[in-house]
């Protein structure tokens, strides 16, 4: 039996006595491209940030490969984190370093490279994205798409194994999104990575999804998973028309 990749078992989120989302069962095969969506407010990237270790499950269990991260002593807990790439939907790229410098950090913080491998890695990580040339630009310089582009080779710097994406397309033009998108599925293609985003962009999740999980804001739970192609005519009414609303 496979042992699935990320599993989510029994997981309700809670700010003190109010209740996000309760009773959260699903599960990530290994390189699957999983959306997390639903309607505003549901809850998405909260369940985002206890999936990576930020806030920690009112109850339940995130398990990686069998393991249940929040039961894990924190030297475990952070070896996890490592095996991490997370783009955050602003970019979050430190304003006063080159993009260079941004993506050397993880590198600088966590591994006893040399300088000079560590110059080599980072061109290479932004290569892969599309910004050779662009090592000694500070993120004010640079575009929205291109500040995308440059969070995400720096995600990618300790070759994760898992990538988390919030809102990646956030932001960005049609054309940017879609460049995005082929980028992600290039990047699971090619490093066996796997993707789990929030996103509520239809484009985004007819076109790289394989696996989603639907949080519904008004019973406080999830109403469906799987494939959005198929959950896109299914029998969950509410599923449908957040998935049709485009004419689908």
């Amino acid at each position: 039996m496979t042992v699935p990749h990320i599993e989510v078992r029994d997981l309700t989120m809670a700010y003190g006595d109010y209740v996000i989302q309760r009773d959260l069962n699903f599960t990530v095969n290994r390189g699957d491209i999983f959306v997390i969506m639903g309607g505003s407010g549901c809850g998405k990237s909260t369940l985002l940030k206890q999936m990576i270790g930020l806030i920690r499950p009112a109850h339940g269990a995130v398990l990686y490969e069998g393991e249940d991260y929040w039961s894990a002593p924190p030297q475990a807990q952070l070896a996890r984190q490592r095996s991490f790439g997370v783009l955050f939907q602003a970019g979050a790229l430190w304003s006063s370093l080159t993009l260079a410098e941004n993506v050397a950090l993880p590198l600088q913080e966590f591994t006893e490279l040399s300088g000079d491998f560590v110059t080599e890695i980072v061109a290479l990580k932004l290569a892969l994205v599309g910004l050779a040339g662009f090592e000694d630009f500070y993120p004010s310089e640079i575009s929205g798409g291109m500040k995308k582009r440059a969070g995400l080779a720096r995600a990618m710097a300790l070759d994760p194994g898992i990538l988390f994406f919030d809102e990646p397309s956030a932001g960005l033009d049609p054309l940017s999104s879609r460049r995005l998108d082929e980028l992600i599925l290039e990047l699971r293609d090619s490093l066996g990575a796997t993707v789990v985003l929030v996103t509520h962009e239809l484009a985004s999740i007819f076109a790289i999804a394989d696996n989603s999980v639907f949080l519904d804001a008004d019973t406080k739970t999830m109403i469906a998973t799987g494939d959005p192609k198929v959950l896109a005519h299914g029998p969950v009414e509410k599923v449908r028309n957040f998935l049709q609303r485009g004419g689908t």
